[in-house]
């Protein structure tokens, strides 16, 4: 969909084909479609998928549990090895008492996220998402029946505790926090995790954590929210966290995340949504999780490779004003092409174009629905101040993503000469 408001009736249509499709996909199709009719090879700087693969080992558990012949259903959690695994996992890695029975595998984060929506939503209810936000989680939001509410960023695309508060109403029930974040690369360290806590609860919201990222932080450390509430009782807590495998793992095709809930009676309520969902995460795939987890070194060496390409790819951005600051996490970068006289949505256009390489006009990273009271998306507008930021991945090949922003500092040379 193009920046712009867009009006749609609201009559009686299917709630889903209001909802706006994501830029990620528009762009998608564009270079897919470039590279079929032009016979060109798109440099593709618009995915976060990576150019290294998963550990050898993930491949060898899939195939050993077929051999086993484990295809069969598993519990609509996950199988209890696995679940037990990631529970030593988060105690380790993120400072997490999570119990086994409040971890839940799931088919890529995506629909963890997405079921999880669903078992906390109430009629009526708000979520509070950050006005830059990845598209889906947008989506997810509309799917599951709430009815977002953006609030703004500060300085460096940093979520400040007063401006949250300010774009609440009674309504608010959810804040949603992604951090390293998507498009971003903001890392919110403990002090401002604490912060937002500390709001949650004087509001009585529940906190979704996005930790897609959580390996990827190359400025300060990566701090898991829900650490916050270790020692807290079950009924006390309110953060749920989601995290996934196709990052740290380069797992994007196996599609395997996983969900831990604060409470038991969000576990409760997830375990209806999983069954009526999925029935259960597949089988193999669960063994090749547990193959991940063992993969430390891997993981670790897969982090490595995208910070090399963040430190010797990225600071030329910088030099050309594209870049005010180096992400701090994550897989992506804003880049700001103000210089160029064109609005992002024509800067990525005929970059494609003519220079064959695939970015993310981040407006659609801004979108903004206003919703009728059936629910239905009744128009969709863009944050106007985003109009001309467009989104990068350098979790890719090095030397296609240097041929990638070489062709765009030539193109952002070309078009201030014109």
């Amino acid at each position: 969909m193009s920046p712009g408001t867009t009006s749609l009736e609201p009559t009686s249509i299917p709630l889903a084909s209001t909802v706006p499709t994501s830029c990620l996909l528009d762009v998608y199709r564009k270079a897919e479609e470039t590279e079929r009719t032009a016979g060109v090879d798109v440099v593709k700087l618009h995915v976060g998928d990576p150019y290294f693969d998963p550990p050898g080992e993930v491949a060898e558990a899939v195939h050993a549990a077929v051999r086993r012949g484990d295809t069969k259903y598993t519990s609509v959690e996950g199988i209890a090895p696995l679940r037990e695994r990631l529970v030593e996992k988060l105690a380790s890695e993120n400072n997490l008492d999570a119990a086994v029975d409040r971890v839940f595998v799931s088919p890529g984060s995506a629909q963890g996220l997405t079921a999880l929506l669903r078992a906390i939503v109430e009629p009526g209810a708000e979520i509070l998402l950050p006005e830059l936000h990845w598209p889906v989680h947008l989506q997810q939001s509309l799917f599951a029946g709430f009815r977002p509410v953006f609030y703004p960023l500060g300085p460096g695309f940093r979520p400040d505790p007063e401006a949250i508060l300010a774009a609440a109403t009674p309504r608010t029930r959810v804040l949603l926090l992604n951090s390293p974040a998507n498009p971003t690369g903001v890392v919110l360290d403990r002090a401002a995790q604490t912060a937002l806590l500390d709001l949650a609860h004087r509001q009585g919201w529940q906190i979704i954590s996005d930790e897609a990222y959580e390996h990827y932080v190359y400025e300060g450390e990566h701090f898991s929210i829900a650490s916050l509430e270790r020692g807290l009782p079950d009924d006390e807590r309110l953060v749920h966290s989601t995290y996934s495998f196709s990052k740290s793992a380069a797992m994007t095709g196996y599609r395997l995340g996983y969900v831990v809930t604060a409470n038991a009676r969000t576990a409760a309520a997830l375990r209806v949504v999983q069954e009526a969902g999925i029935i259960a995460p597949s089988t193999p795939v669960q063994y090749a999780g547990i193959a991940a987890l063992d993969a430390r070194d891997a993981i670790a060496a897969n982090a490595a490779l995208v910070a090399r390409n963040r430190a010797e790819s990225l600071p030329a951005l910088c030099e050309a004003g594209l870049l005010t600051e180096l992400p701090a996490g994550g897989w992506y970068a804003l880049l700001d092409v103000t210089v160029t006289g064109l609005d992002a949505e024509t800067f990525a256009a005929r970059l494609l174009d003519t220079h064959g390489v695939a970015v993310v006009p981040a407006a659609g990273f801004a979108m903004r629905p206003t919703l009728a009271p059936s629910g239905h998306v009744a128009s969709v507008d863009f944050a106007p101040w985003a109009r001309s930021l467009v989104r990068i991945a350098f979790c890719g090949d090095p030397k296609q993503l240097r041929l990638g922003l070489d062709r765009i500092l030539e193109f952002v040379r070309q078009c201030e000469a014109g």
